[in-house]
This record gives structure tokens, C-alpha cells and sequence, in this order.
């Protein structure tokens, strides 16, 4: 009787444990179906860019200095504004430059007199000394003299070009058109030649903008360098340091002549139209290079996209379930973004309740959405 007894435990033991298995195979397979929205993923045109940081500079930019010693005499223009090529800019104590000039002035007209004389006094005794009338040695002392003369006439004029150069020197020019800076000296101020910085003038149209690319991108800057470029074609855009987007476009001016070991980059400069004066040298901007691959991309939703340890995924729907999908992302644009590799644009994709979902998981899809 114990035995029977024993018996019946065991076997409602062996039932209970084989129900149990039952209803957690029910559990699983009746497990409820993940609600989520979907959208098609399809091959559009994408125009996307790459984003350099830069800075425009002038493509004329001149420091003036003063030549000549002295003060300043005369300023003749307003500070921040326009100036044209030769417009007198400073004026440095022209007294003594002019007296100096005016005597070397003189010194070669009494050299160019004595020339006359010694020139008349060397041919009258060369016909002289054809006719045995005179001695030979005042002949050959008229022709020294004659040589002497010439060379006072030239050391002259050499003086001349000298006191003229410091003359002119102490009047400063505009050496082209563009804009002039704060002045660094007042009326007054004490100039030494060569060192004393009297004030800066910049070009204004077209201006240049200066940015760094990685020496890998070299060679299809290179192709866009000696590319035809029109003047609708957007492939450099530049935006503001407010954000806004520079009307004009650009093109390729100078590619550096050589790659900066330390950094891997080399500089670029694109040059712009500047005709409104908008953009100033110094200014920071950015570059947009249109990207090599703009054109028919798959763009998706930047929302579907999940991201693990450095990885992106979506999930695509087959039939009623979730696979996850490995993704290479590009740039984004605007709520979207393109993807490089993963998609071929014509699969149905998980926008909504991505973070419920595993590979394989069992969905219901609301209606795609419009992208």
C-alpha cells in the first residue's frame, strides 16, 4: 500500500511538471505581436555636403610703412571706408625732401654747364692739336677733363633719382582699391622708416576663403580645381557665422603647394564674389563641398535608426516580423538621412517602437508614412 501510495505521487508529480512545460509553451508562442509604424525606404535624390570649417581673407592686403623719416603732416581719409588706387593716404614733412630735391636740382644743372664748357673746350683743342697748334698734353689734359665732367653729370642725376625717390616717399598712396583700416599713427606722430606702421588696406571683390582638407581628399579636389565651373553650378557654398547661407557661389583659386606633415591637411582656397560687401577679412565661415556621392540615395526617416556600441540598424519588416538590418549612415539632412550601405531603397522599414522590437520579433505595421 505505501508503495502504490509513493507511486501516485510520482506520477502527479510527472503531470504537473508536463503542464506546467505546456502552458509556458503557450506563454511564448501567444506572446503579443509589437505594434509599429513603417515607412518605405526609397531612392530619391539626395543633395548633401560636406562642412569645412574656414576664414576669408583678402586677395590684395598691403601694410603701409613710411619710406621716409619725419611727422605726419596731413591725413586725407576716413577710417573704415573705400579708398581708390593712388588716392593720397599720409602726408610725411615734405620740407627738407623738397629743399633736398631743389638743390640736387641745381647741383645737375651746374654739372650739365660745366659739361657744355669742358665739351667746347676739349673740341677746340682737338682741332688745335690737328693743326700742330697746341701741345698734345693740353689736348689729352681737355679730353681727362671732358670724361671728369660727364661722370660729375651722372653722379648728378643719380643724386637726383636719390633726393626725387625720399621726395615722392613722403607721400603714401593707395597702392589699389579697397578698404583702409583704423589709422596706428595721429597727426604729428614720428615716423621710422620701415618699421612704423602706419595702416592696412584690403581688396574687396572677389575675396578669398581659406580652408583645410585631409590629404586623402586631395585628388578629387585636384579634378574640381581644373574643372569648368559656371555660375550656377553649387558645388562650394558658404555659410555665415550667423547660419545664413552666402548668395554666391565659388570656385577653386589655389591649392596649396604642399601637405602639412603634422596635420595630413593642405589648404584650399575658393574665391567669391563680394559685391554687396557682406563678408570681411578675418570673418570665420564654412565651406559646403557638394559630396561626391550626392545623387540617387536611399534616404530614411534619422528616427528608424538604432545604435549599438557604434553600430546603426534598422529593422525591416518580412511578412509580420522585424529583421534587423546592419546600416553605414552618411550625412544627415534635415530630419533624414542617407544611407550609404544596407538598404537598396525598396524595403519597408521600422519608424515607431524600434526600442521594443528584437530580430524576429513578431509586428503589427500601421500605414507607411510619407517621408
Amino acid at each position: 500500500m505505501y508503495k502504490i501510495f509513493h507511486q501516485l505521487i510520482y506520477f502527479a508529480l510527472i503531470a504537473g511538471l508536463v503542464s506546467c512545460n505546456g502552458n509556458a509553451k503557450n506563454k511564448i508562442t501567444t506572446a503579443p505581436a509589437v505594434p509599429v509604424t513603417v515607412t518605405n525606404a526609397n531612392l530619391t535624390s539626395a543633395i548633401f555636403y560636406n562642412s569645412y570649417p574656414a576664414n576669408v581673407v583678402a586677395l590684395k592686403e598691403v601694410e603701409l610703412r613710411g619710406q621716409v623719416s619725419g611727422y605726419i603732416t596731413g591725413i586725407y581719409f576716413t577710417e573704415g571706408q573705400e579708398v581708390h588706387s593712388g588716392q593720397k593716404l599720409y602726408e610725411i614733412d615734405r620740407r627738407k625732401y623738397q629743399a633736398a630735391y631743389e638743390e640736387v636740382q641745381s647741383n645737375v644743372g651746374i654739372a650739365e654747364d660745366n659739361l657744355e664748357k669742358v665739351q667746347r673746350d676739349a673740341n677746340r683743342y682737338d682741332d688745335l692739336a690737328k693743326q700742330d697748334a697746341v701741345a698734345k698734353q693740353i689736348s689729352d689734359n681737355s679730353k681727362t677733363d671732358l670724361k671728369n665732367a660727364r661722370q660729375q653729370v651722372a653722379a648728378a642725376n643719380s643724386e637726383l633719382i636719390k633726393a626725387k625717390t625720399d621726395y615722392d616717399y613722403s607721400l603714401i598712396y593707395a597702392p589699389f582699391d579697397g578698404t583702409i583700416g583704423f589709422s596706428s599713427v595721429k597727426m604729428g606722430a614720428l615716423i621710422t622708416p620701415g618699421q612704423t606702421l602706419l595702416n592696412t588696406v584690403s581688396s574687396n571683390d572677389p575675396m578669398g576663403v581659406d580652408f583645410e582638407i585631409s590629404e586623402t581628399e586631395l585628388s578629387r579636389f585636384q579634378e574640381l580645381e581644373k574643372a569648368i565651373v559656371s555660375k550656377n553650378d553649387s558645388i562650394f557654398r558658404i555659410t555665415l557665422p550667423d547660419n545664413s547661407v552666402y548668395p554666391y557661389t565659388g570656385k577653386i583659386s589655389v591649392i596649396d603647394r604642399a601637405v602639412n606633415p603634422q596635420t595630413g591637411t593642405i589648404r584650399v582656397r575658393i574665391i567669391v564674389p563680394n559685391r554687396e560687401r557682406m563678408i570681411k577679412p578675418g570673418m570665420s565661415c564654412k565651406v559646403l563641398v557638394m559630396n561626391a556621392n550626392a545623387g540617387q540615395q536611399v534616404l530614411i526617416p534619422f528616427k528608424a535608426v538604432l545604435e549599438q556600441l557604434g553600430e546603426y540598424f534598422v529593422f525591416t519588416v518580412n511578412d509580420k516580423n522585424a529583421k534587423q538590418v546592419k546600416i553605414s549612415l552618411g550625412p544627415r539632412v534635415n530630419a533624414n538621412v542617407i544611407v550609404m550601405k544596407g538598404l537598396k531603397g525598396d524595403e519597408t522599414i521600422v519608424v515607431d517602437g524600434i526600442q521594443k522590437l528584437h530580430d524576429g520579433s513578431e509586428i503589427t505595421t500601421a500605414s507607411p508614412q510619407k517621408q
